[in-house]
């Protein structure tokens, strides 16, 4: 959306392991039932040369690629961690704030560990388990950094394409509170899936193409998918659905 802005971190790649044919994968890419959080820390990121190319086989046998799990852990914050994404005013404190470290799928196609997700604390626990729908459909994510990477500017968070929640800001265009200044709104691939007037404007030129909602490519949310419908799980609306102007990077508790 026009001067809406997400955030930048340190993304780890971790590798795909391989096993034998006739061997299930371990996971098969998902952690179990959608519990909440865990408490177990995404594993350590290897060497990229270390994984093999998908399908490739060993000693000679065919082999199947079996992803990471999903892992997510829910941490506390300090005003230490919000340097400028919150201040003394804002409509909930660093103590109503929570830190989602997880793993997420990558538009490279590969799992990775180290995202960062600010919320509230209420919700936390539901939205560990959208991010694990989304981790088992392997939705792609671009970035998962705290809008404090980019100064809480949330114009440079939507230019590198950055995944957030949390940021002390009014809503665009208007003077009330954001559902973003609560953490009850989370704005993904905000360039796949841009701010659009009712005119038609889009605010970021390299998005522009993603005005065009036919497009497939990785990342763009439609209507009724799996991605909707995850957040749905949790009575959570879409930008998408508005009428007029659309935002369709956008999910919150209140649909707003």
């Amino acid at each position: 959306m026009p001067g809406r802005r997400l955030r930048n971190g340190a993304v780890f790649l971790a590798a795909f392991a391989t096993v034998t044919a006739g061997t299930t994968g371990c996971g098969q890419g998902s952690s179990g039932p959608d519990d909440g959080a865990t408490s177990a820390r995404p594993p350590t990121a290897q060497s990229p040369s270390a994984a093999p190319s998908p399908g490739a086989p060993s000693s000679g046998a065919p082999t199947t690629q079996a992803p990471q799990r999903f892992a997510a852990e829910v941490k506390k914050v300090t005003a230490a961690d919000l340097k400028s994404s919150w201040r003394k005013g804002c409509p909930v404190g660093p103590s109503g704030l929570r830190m989602i470290e997880m793993t997420y799928w990558g538009m490279d196609g590969r799992p990775h560990a180290g995202g960062q997700l600010v919320v509230n604390a209420k919700a936390a626990d539901d939205l560990v388990k959208v991010f694990r729908k989304l981790y088992d459909q392997r939705y792609p994510i671009r970035k998962m950094e705290p809008v404090d990477r980019y100064g809480s500017d949330d114009w440079k968070s939507i230019e590198a394409d950055n995944t957030s929640a949390f940021n002390c800001r009014n809503a665009t265009g208007g003077s009330n509170w954001s559902q973003h200044a609560y953490g009850l709104a989370v704005d993904i691939n905000p360039c796949e899936n841009p701010y659009v007037t009712s005119s038609g404007y889009v605010d970021h030129k390299d998005c522009v193409k993603f005005r065009d909602r036919k497009r497939r490519d990785p990342g763009v949310i439609h209507a009724g998918d799996k991605t909707v419908k995850a957040f749905a799980s949790i009575g959570w609306g879409w930008g998408g659905e508005w009428s007029g102007t659309k935002d369709y990077q956008h999910f919150s508790s209140t649909g707003r």
